[in-house]
């Protein structure tokens, strides 16, 4: 292991973070759920993410990543693909009616269940993930693959799964204290809506961009 395969490592990591605490699909499926659900929901639901991460990683150490992102073809499929799902969320959130009290409290009286399909929304959300998936694609199979170590191919893997899921639980635990939940539910509407004009607006910025 040398310093020339290591700084690309620490690059392609410092990237992943930057690009991670930056809002995104992931970051917003935290707080509904976490908001709408229970603090329970959003740490189960960050360990979805956490997860969903390895899909990510393992396509990147294939050389997937890479062969996607020098095909003019396979690149724009995955960028449109990538910005119509942003906007089919991000139209589905503005025609929110906001959170069912009473919806809200049967969802909480079936607690025993929404473990599995909070972690469950978390892996799916993060697998499908467009900005995820054109991070990787685009900027994360540049700096590492194949031909990376083996060793520092785990490394990297544990420390973006690992940091994922400590900030996305971190989230959660600061938007599951009770007079934030309270106020999110009164005004869970418009926060829908706004979300929603965000989603539309990162579909469109997606849509436009070009393979470097």
């Amino acid at each position: 292991m040398t310093m020339t395969s290591l700084w690309p490592v620490v690059i392609a990591y410092a990237a992943f973070v930057m690009a991670m605490v930056s809002p995104g699909p992931d970051f917003f499926m935290i707080l509904r759920n976490t908001l709408g659900h229970s603090l329970r929901a959003g740490i189960f639901s960050a360990a979805g993410i956490a997860i969903g991460l390895s899909v990510h990683i393992a396509y990147t150490f294939a050389g997937i990543g890479l062969l996607i992102s020098k095909s003019i073809m396979l690149f724009n499929i995955v960028k449109w693909v990538g910005a119509a799902y942003l906007i089919y969320i991000g139209v589905s959130a503005l025609r929110s009616k906001g959170i069912d009290v009473k919806v809200l409290a049967i969802k909480k009286s079936e607690a025993g269940k929404s473990d599995g399909r909070a972690f469950l929304s978390g892996f799916v959300t993060e697998v499908t993930n467009p900005k995820a998936t054109l991070f990787f694609v685009s900027l994360f199979s540049q700096m590492v693959g194949p031909s990376t170590p083996p060793a520092l191919q785990v490394a990297l893997a544990l420390a973006c799964m690992i940091t994922a899921f400590v900030w996305f639980a971190l989230v959660a635990l600061v938007m599951g204290v009770g007079p934030v939940r309270e106020a999110y539910r009164r005004a869970s509407k418009w926060i829908d809506r706004t979300l929603g004009g965000f989603f539309i607006a990162l579909g469109a910025k997606l849509a436009f961009i070009r393979q470097r």
